[in-house]
């Protein structure tokens, strides 16, 4: 809906204020005729629901695909629609131009900057490894909690929370938490198997590659647990830096949880419930597109109209229109359960692409 400029930047504050993720989105530019106007704002939620206007029909579904990008690596970007562009779109320097064939006719400039939370670290254990990580979690502007039955509070002071607390299961979050596992083989089994249950960003466990491998096919063996939520675990977590102190091992891990955030990470899928680069497959291109948006509801097979486009999700880089709010939540929750499928085709277009070449 329709908002003032004050009324959308107090709603902004005030989502900011309670640590939700969200996209700002802001007309900066315009040539006529376009039907907005600049300083229009508006607020796109992870769901692909809009507060404000920043466009008609055309743009906005291609700004709430691009927010949902910027969400997604934590970049921003301005958007230029209009009619004239190259017909090879690009994206450089943090600008990304888009060929509109149903605008208006004008020129439409928006600058999306995602707002996201400070993130949550969760660590199990009591290890020295597992205190310099919380250390330097803290010192990095994580929110940390630790978890470990022998713990003590006064023993972690960069901690926020410390909690007596083996199944993981007693704290919700609203942006999925990075949990590494330090307990160095005194609950590793345990406490692996109850971070791969939720879903959560980055599961890692410190450890040797024999001692992974031993934890591995105890999850195949005994747990029942899907072969690509154990292929998701990081193990040993942390980057190849050569560390061998407790503060060197953490700050591997760190580095390494900065890669996934941050999305340069090469062996997750996305940012989301932690995954494996390389498990979605290949898809045909067989469904409909609009400005990129797959417009047949990967849930139930139903066609979105496009004039209706109004719950969005992304996965793998393709962003799928629903045909309801229920649809969404049960891809979101499983995506793999739904692409690959018979509804999952990969985007393209008859008309100019606006993908780097």
């Amino acid at each position: 809906m329709p908002a003032s400029g004050r009324s959308i930047h107090a709603r902004a504050a005030e989502l900011e204020a309670d640590g939700r993720t969200f996209a700002f989105a802001t007309v900066v530019a315009v040539r006529r005729p376009t039907s907005a106007r600049p300083g229009a704002s508006g607020i796109i939620h992870p769901d692909g629901t809009i507060e404000g206007w920043v466009g008609g029909s055309c743009a906005q579904p291609v700004v709430i695909r691009e927010a949902l990008r910027a969400l997604a690596d934590g970049q921003p970007r301005l958007l230029r629609l209009s009619k004239d562009s190259p017909a090879e779109g690009r994206r450089a320097d943090g600008v990304v131009e888009l060929v509109m064939t149903c605008h208006s006719g004008g020129t439409l400039e928006i600058y999306v900057e995602p707002h996201l939370p400070v993130p949550h670290l969760w660590i199990a254990g009591t290890t020295p490894i597992a205190g310099a990580l919380v250390a330097q979690g803290a010192a990095s502007g994580w929110h940390v909690t630790l978890f470990d039955p022998v713990a003590d509070p006064e023993a972690f002071p960069g901690a926020e929370a410390v909690l007596g607390d083996r199944d993981l299961h007693v704290l919700e979050f609203e942006a999925p938490p990075f949990v590494v596992v330090a307990t160095q083989g005194i609950w590793d089994e345990e406490a692996v198997l109850a971070a791969l249950r939720r879903d959560v960003a980055y599961v890692g466990l410190v450890a040797s590659p024999t001692r992974a491998a031993v934890v591995r096919q105890w999850l195949r063996d005994e747990t029942g647990l899907a072969e690509e939520r154990i292929a998701a675990l990081r193990a040993p977590a942390g980057l190849d830096l050569g560390a061998e102190t407790a503060d060197e091992v953490a700050l591997s891990i760190l580095a390494e949880l900065v890669q996934v955030r941050r999305g340069r990470a090469s062996f997750v899928a996305a940012p989301g419930p932690a995954t494996l680069a390389g498990q979605a497959g290949s898809v045909e291109p067989d469904a409909p597109i609009a400005d990129d948006i797959v417009l047949l509801d990967p849930v139930c097979g139903m066609t979105v109209d496009r004039k209706d486009v109004r719950h969005l999700a992304e996965h793998l880089g393709i962003v799928y229109a629903f045909c309801a709010m229920s649809c969404r939540t049960r891809f979101i929750h499983d995506p793999v359960a739904f692409v690959p499928g018979p509804f999952a085709p990969a985007p393209v277009s008859s008309g100019p692409s606006n993908q780097p070449a």
